[in-house]
C-alpha cells in the first residue's frame, strides 16, 4: 500500500513517518505541497498515484481564526476538498483529520459520531465545513475527529506547561474537560483504520476524560515537577474563541479501534521527552 502523508511536519505527520519508515511512503510538508492549490493537489496525487492520502495538515491557531477566518477555511476545508476531489479522480482513499471542537460542549456525556455537530468558534465552523467537503467529494474517505493531540516535539499543551515551571505558580483552566491524545497512538489508529475499508466518520482519542488542569498535575506529577498547579474557571482567562468546555470523544463506530487511555499516552509522552531532552 502507498500512502502520501499531506503536513508531514507536525505532530501527526511525524509519528505517522515513524511508523511507516521503510514503506511505500510519500511524506510531504506544507512548504513541498500547499493543500489549498487544487492544481498542485492534482498534479502531486496525479504523479505519486497513492492508495491512500492521509491529510495531518491543518490550521490550528483557533484565536486568530477569530479575526481572520481567511486562512483557518483555506487550510481545514479547501485544502481537503481539494484532496478529497484529486483522490476520488485516482480511485484513492483519504483520510481527513476532525476536531472535537465541531461540538458545541454542552452535552452531559461523551460525544459519539452520530451526535450532532455545532461548532461555538471559526475554527470549529472552518474543520466541520472540511468534513462535510470531503463527504461529498469523494466516498472512498475516513473522517477522524480527534482532541488534544500532544507529542515530545513541537509547541503543544504539555510541552508550554513545562515550559513555564520555574514560576512561583501555573494557573490552568479547570472546567475544560475533554480526551487528551498522544499523536503515535493516534497515529498507530489512523494506520489500523484504512486496513479495514470500513469508510465513514470515526471518533479515535485517548480513552477516558480529564481537564487541563487535570493533564498538568498527571504530568507534573510524572516528572516529579514541584511548582503547584492552581485550578481557575475558563471565566478567568478570556479568549477570542469559545472552548467547548466539555467534548469528551467515545467512539460507537464499527470497527472500534480503541485508542489507551490518556494516561498511558501521557507515560509514553514523559518517557520519550526524557530520552529526546526537553528543549528538542
Amino acid at each position: 500500500m502507498k500512502i502520501l502523508v499531506t503536513g508531514a511536519a507536525g505532530q501527526l505527520g511525524r509519528s505517522l513517518r515513524l511508523l511507516l519508515e521503510g514503506t511505500d511512503l510519500v511524506a510531504l510538508e506544507r512548504a513541498e505541497l500547499d493543500i489549498a492549490d487544487l492544481a498542485a493537489v492534482r498534479r502531486v496525487v496525479g504523479e505519486t498515484r497513492p492508495d491512500v492520502v492521509l491529510n495531518a495538515a491543518a490550521y490550528n491557531r483557533v484565536d486568530d481564526a477569530e479575526s481572520d477566518s481567511g486562512p483557518a477555511f483555506r487550510v481545514n476545508a479547501v485544502g481537503p476538498r481539494n484532496l478529497a476531489l484529486a483522490t476520488a479522480e485516482t480511485g484513492a482513499d483519504v483520510v481527513h483529520i476532525s476536531t472535537d471542537y465541531v461540538f458545541d460542549g454542552r452535552a452531559s456525556r461523551p460525544y459519539h459520531e452520530y451526535d450532532a455537530p455545532a461548532p461555538r468558534s471559526v475554527y470549529g465552523a472552518s474543520k466541520l465545513a472540511g468534513e462535510k467537503a470531503v463527504r461529498e467529494a469523494n466516498p472512498r474517505h475516513y473522517v477522524v475527529r480527534t482532541a488534544w493531540v500532544y507529542h515530545e516535539t513541537g509547541g503543544n499543551f504539555p510541552r508550554t506547561m513545562l515550559s513555564l515551571r520555574d514560576r512561583d505558580e501555573i494557573r490552568v483552566v479547570h472546567d475544560q474537560v475533554g480526551s487528551p491524545t498522544y499523536a503515535p497512538h493516534l497515529a498507530e489508529a489512523l494506520l489500523r483504520l484504512i486496513e479495514t475499508n470500513a469508510y465513514g466518520t470515526y471518533h479515535m482519542a485517548g480513552r477516558g476524560q480529564a481537564s487541563w488542569y487535570d493533564l498538568t498535575c498527571r504530568l507534573f506529577g510524572r516528572l516529579g515537577v514541584a511548582t503547584p498547579v492552581v485550578p481557575v474557571t475558563t471565566d478567568e482567562f478570556p479568549r477570542p474563541a469559545e472552548r467547548p468546555p466539555f467534548s469528551v470523544l467515545t467512539s460507537i463506530q464499527e470497527p472500534r479501534i480503541e485508542l489507551p487511555p490518556w494516561e498511558d499516552g501521557l507515560a509514553s509522552f514523559c518517557e520519550r521527552l526524557g530520552r529526546l531532552g526537553e528543549d528538542d
